[in-house]
């Protein structure tokens, strides 16, 4: 099974115990191409009685249909939760407006002892590669966090100030010391919460081919020039009939790894790997 938990992440976790006292809400960041398997459970644990707002990012990217079946499922286990696509302009207002919204009694709390206004604080928590830094750098309205389509390029902790009401605690991305199955684990490393030198991009890019053939097939067809004939083959000769017709002769690692970054990059449509119905009436914790 894939596993990747160094050390900078073990350190992270402990700095979010230290720091949690500090905020008002916790920011907790899931992949909207798979909600629930991005989740991190230590995210519960340290954050206790806090008030969380679950954001699902990169929503451009993922089903639009099963993105409100997930925002329906989480509201109703009693989240406060939005999907957000972090490029776009309005994204820092718009948070900004939900998290006044949830904290209006504290707010009001605090104009009744005295103060005009009250700054919230609140800590971004997410899996690497989540889109933590585009967020942020579009609710602060400057490029104050470091930007990167990899796991693992937020190092620190370091707060932003976006307004006179809101300071923001970034850290890096966590994931969790031990995935539960190995679905999770390969789901994680498609959306790329995973460092790419860490598991077999052969494993993932079938388990990339056998999702996409189901439920994108058109796209996958059209991206690959693959006939009706083409999609009848198994899934591993599916791949070597993608590696041949990428010209890469019979190097399927590399062929698996461009089936990954296409994925990505969402050239092979939108796509969202987590289904609400395969839940079994399990809650979130």
């Amino acid at each position: 099974m894939i596993q990747w938990f160094p050390g900078h992440m073990a350190k992270a976790i402990r700095q979010f115990e230290e720091n949690i006292h500090l905020v008002d809400i916790v920011f907790e960041l899931v992949d909207a191409r798979c909600p629930y398997s991005s989740i991190n459970p230590e995210v519960a644990r340290i954050s206790q009685d806090k008030p969380r707002l679950m954001i699902l990012t990169k929503s451009d990217l993922a089903n639009p249909n099963i993105t409100n079946q997930w925002l329906s499922y989480f509201r109703a286990q009693g989240y406060a939760a939005i999907a957000i696509d972090s490029k776009k302009n309005t994204t820092g207002k718009y948070i900004t407006k939900v998290v006044k919204e949830l904290l209006a009694d504290k707010i009001d709390e605090a104009q009744k002892k005295g103060f005009d206004k009250k700054i919230i604080r609140a800590i971004c928590v997410g899996v690497p590669n989540v889109g933590k830094s585009t967020l942020l750098n579009q609710i602060v309205k400057r490029r104050a966090a470091q930007v990167g389509n990899r796991a693992g390029v937020t190092k620190g902790q370091q707060w932003l100030r976006s307004s006179d009401e809101l300071e923001l605690l970034d850290t890096p991305g966590i994931l969790w010391p031990k995935f539960q199955n190995d679905e999770i684990a390969n789901k994680l490393a498609l959306s790329g919460a995973i460092k790419d030198s860490i598991y077999h991009s052969d494993d993932v890019g079938l388990f990339a081919l056998h999702f996409f053939r189901e439920f994108n097939g058109e796209e996958l067809m059209n991206r690959y020039h693959l006939s009706e004939d083409d999609m009848d083959l198994s899934d591993v000769d599916l791949l070597l009939k993608i590696t041949e017709k990428l010209g890469m002769h019979d190097d399927y690692e590399r062929a698996s790894m461009r089936i990954i970054l296409d994925a990505r990059k969402g050239k092979i449509g939108r796509f969202t790997l987590d289904a609400v119905s395969d839940l079994d009436n399990e809650e979130v914790e």
